[in-house]
């Protein structure tokens, strides 16, 4: 059954924290599915994670190519799990529902502390996939680092 990780962006925007989060789900051996839910944000995303950092390669593709099977990270807006990801980062208020986050080991909702409606609709999913009975860790970025603020276990 997956787990749920809620991260509470404050300090760092989507394209810095959600390459950091990639490099550690990648250094696991696991495949990611970023969902959004904008096409040309998804390609600003997509440039962002290229130029990442010098000394660093995420591989990564948009869906919709050929080879979207063999992406260790695949960018889409689709709800199909085309490279059998491991891992699904929801961003720019993609959502999920309970039985589509059973399927994958962990889901990670990314969102924008200052954005109002991006956390209203954060708590949102939260009561959603608890009250389901999944596990979930809401985490917020404190002076660099992230910090565990709540955690749910399954039920």
């Amino acid at each position: 059954m997956a787990e749920v990780f809620f991260y509470h962006l404050t300090r760092s925007p989507l394209e810095q924290a959600l390459p950091e989060l990639l490099e550690r789900v990648l250094a696991r051996g696991w495949r990611a599915l970023v969902r959004g839910a904008d096409t040309n944000r998804l390609k600003w995303l997509d440039d962002r994670l290229w130029l990442w950092r010098d000394a660093a390669f995420l591989p990564h593709g948009l869906s919709g190519g050929a080879h979207d099977a063999g992406q260790p990270v695949l960018l889409t807006l689709d709800a199909e799990n085309r490279n059998l990801a491991d891992v699904l980062l929801l961003v720019d208020g993609a959502k999920t529902d309970p039985g589509e986050a059973g399927e994958f080991s962990r889901v990670c909702l990314m969102f924008d502390g200052n954005d109002a409606q991006a956390v209203e609709a954060a708590r949102g999913e939260w009561k959603a996939l608890t009250d389901a009975g999944i596990a979930a860790q809401y985490w917020a970025q404190e002076d660099g680092n992230w910090v565990k603020k709540a955690e749910k276990p399954a039920s």
